[in-house]
């Protein structure tokens, strides 16, 4: 078959409050674009890169203004709103979003590619790692949108249906930095720990302010009350200063730190690309997997048509930084391998747990269900590290 050659957009806000994270995204992307012009096996792509700002009504008009252009895939979002904003879009204009973010589930779009974690592939594993070594008592703060309330209920029900209970739950604006009476309503009740939705900034300030504020009071906030996230990554870690960079948990199906072949070469090529980072993450490797699926399934296709390329990447295999990852043709999730890391002094994560092999993405929490004690317990989880 003769390679092709498509227009792709690349939408990712690198200005703004989640601008980090965003960075690092639109890196992943574009480094795959550069290995797929390098490549003759699949369709090669040109991007087209904007940039909403964090601004919702600007994802909705970029949306349709690359649509409405001719352009048929958009590799792009960080924010469940955002996504949820822009969905209507593709949906008018039968376009595809191949969305690259770990995200809250309960959702499976005819005009969406999910890339991104599920909530079986990272809250449940989290939960299952938290209750039997930190306790079952957490304290729950987030930024005041759907990935914060619809990841704390889902916490909550696995955390329940564990023995455990939530104290309370907190939500901020998004870029909110005021931590004050969070923090003391935190250290007052005593959790065994924190569980984080908070984004950008917000989560960046907040690290500081509470390990800041066990400081003062001598307590041990790493080892007394750990902060654990689903978001947390490496870009971040910089962010967040030297002085409260270590200690904190995440759930994550990618950490830079990750051995293989694969992932040394991912990180190497990376670094060579962007020297001046921001440092890879969980989210700019779901983007790098984006870009490498969509080529492939352009190329088997050729076409760019939506429904055409819909079905043929439910026939593709990646061999990822990660590992294996392939598309569930049932919900057009991916196949992902669950692990947890702890935060270190170097701005990197050590690998505590991780699954076997990819697990099969549940965004409906249809076959694992945290509802039910028995359904959540998870036998492919080995420790790496205690």
């Amino acid at each position: 078959m003769a390679r092709g050659s498509y227009r792709i957009g690349v939408m990712f806000s690198t200005t703004g409050s989640y601008s980090v994270v965003a960075r690092s995204m639109l890196n992943g992307a574009l480094l795959a674009v550069r290995e797929v012009a390098e490549s003759r096996d699949t369709a090669a792509l040109e991007p087209v890169v904007v940039n909403p700002a964090g601004d919702l009504s600007r994802y909705r008009e970029l949306s349709c203004e690359l649509l409405g252009s001719g352009i048929r895939h958009v590799v792009g979002c960080y924010t469940s709103s955002s996504r949820k904003e822009v969905i209507p879009c593709f949906e008018k204009f039968d376009g595809l979003l191949w969305y690259p973010s770990h995200y809250e589930g309960f959702e499976s779009s005819d005009n969406v590619i999910y890339t991104g974690a599920s909530p079986n592939q990272h809250v449940l594993p989290l939960v299952d790692y938290l209750a039997p070594r930190a306790g079952v008592r957490a304290f729950c703060v987030g930024s005041n949108y759907i990935w914060a309330w619809e990841n704390n209920r889902i916490f909550r029900e696995a955390l329940t249906a564990r023995g455990g209970v939530v104290i309370a739950e907190r939500y901020l604006s998004v870029g909110d930095t005021e931590f004050d009476l969070v923090i003391a309503a935190i250290l007052r009740e005593r959790p065994d720990f924190v569980f984080n939705n908070l984004i950008g900034t917000s989560a960046y300030a907040f690290f500081r302010a509470f390990r800041a504020a066990c400081r003062a009071r001598g307590i041990d906030q790493a080892n007394e009350i750990p902060v654990v996230s689903c978001t947390l990554s490496e870009p971040e870690l910089s962010e967040i200063g030297r002085d409260a960079i270590d200690g904190h948990l995440s759930s994550s199906v990618y950490f830079s730190s990750l051995q293989s072949q694969a992932n040394a070469t991912f990180i190497s090529a990376y670094a060579k690309a962007f020297p001046d980072g921001p440092a890879s993450s969980a989210d700019a490797e779901a983007s790098y997997i984006a870009v490498k699926l969509l080529a492939a399934a352009l190329q088997q296709a050729g076409t760019d048509d939506a429904r055409a390329v819909r079905s043929a990447v439910a026939n593709q295999r990646l061999v990822a930084p990660q590992g294996e990852v392939r598309i569930d043709p049932q919900t057009y999730h991916a196949w992902l391998t669950p692990r947890i890391g702890r935060s270190l002094a170097n701005g990197q994560f050590e690998v505590l747990l991780e699954a076997r092999g990819p697990v099969a993405p549940d965004p409906y929490l249809v076959q694992s269900s945290p509802r039910f004690a028995v359904a959540m317990r998870s036998p492919t989880l080995r420790v790496v590290q205690s």
